[in-house]
């Protein structure tokens, strides 16, 4: 029992940030570098997975929305299963891992199991668009907060949210995982009082050099979104601060598209 114990290996849950190698803090790529196996969502770009060590495993486990290859079930007892054999496992999600990334749930499986855990922060999704389009998610006189939600419900069950207090028009709304569900959650904040002409703007694929942009308002970005398909991830943040996006310039993102070319010189 006691040589069980002294070989058990340990799970960092390590966000990978909004999907630029950029974004990675410190602590994760020393995570990543070090792992003996790394499990990967499908949202964790591939040049952060290919940072892991020549002779490190690398285990996708991605999901999409109706696409479930890998039941969360599992991927709870692959972790288990590979920390008891004694490895350093590095389980790797886009974003944040605390923020709708099921990472709470990936922790508590692992402690009920006896594994030593460790969280790694990372920029989140919102985090990242703020800084591709220089949209503020508070600003004084403007927004005096922010808030994070999601746009889709296990086994999509319906959207029951509080939209009398998500449609606040003094806080910045950013909806997660919302564009198969853009039009109703657009409808039922204007039902609950936020005017229809409130700016929206979507953001697919944000801090990648393919990342595309949607500028829209409240009553008009379910049709939009239908109009013009933007590849998964989509984030929408929605509120006056968005407006500021337009007094901002291109430069920060070809800036971002330079400082990514850079990166994989530096690492081929």
């Amino acid at each position: 029992m006691e040589r069980r114990v002294r070989n058990l290996g340990q799970v960092s849950l390590v966000g990978a940030g909004p999907g630029d190698p950029e974004f990675l803090t410190i602590r994760a790529l020393r995570r990543i570098v070090d792992a003996d196996v790394v499990v990967h969502d499908r949202l964790a770009d591939h040049r952060i997975v290919d940072l892991a060590r020549p002779g490190a495993r690398r285990i996708a486990v991605g999901k999409r929305a109706g696409f479930h290859p890998v039941p969360q079930e599992k991927i709870n007892a692959l972790l288990i299963d590979l920390a008891r054999a004694g490895l350093r496992v590095v389980r790797l999600k886009g974003g944040d891992p605390f923020i709708f990334g099921r990472g709470s749930e990936e922790a508590a499986a692992l402690r009920e199991a006896g594994i030593p855990v460790e969280i790694v922060p990372g920029i989140t999704a919102a985090q990242g668009v703020a800084a591709s389009t220089g949209v503020p998610l508070t600003h004084r006189g403007i927004a005096t907060g922010v808030r994070y939600v999601t746009g889709h419900r296990k086994g999509d069950a319906p959207l029951d949210l509080d939209w009398r207090s998500l449609a606040d028009p003094e806080t910045t709304l950013v909806v997660y995982m919302g564009a198969a569900n853009i039009a109703e959650i657009a409808g039922n904040l204007i039902a609950a009082g936020m005017p229809a002409g409130m700016p929206v703007l979507a953001v697919s694929r944000a801090t990648l050099p393919d990342e595309m942009r949607l500028s829209s308002t409240l009553g008009q970005i379910g049709a939009d979104c239908a109009a013009r398909h933007l590849p998964s991830p989509v984030l929408f943040v929605i509120g006056r601060a968005v407006a500021m996006a337009e007094a901002m310039p291109d430069l920060v993102r070809q800036a971002a598209a330079r400082q990514t070319a850079a990166f994989g010189r530096i690492h081929a």
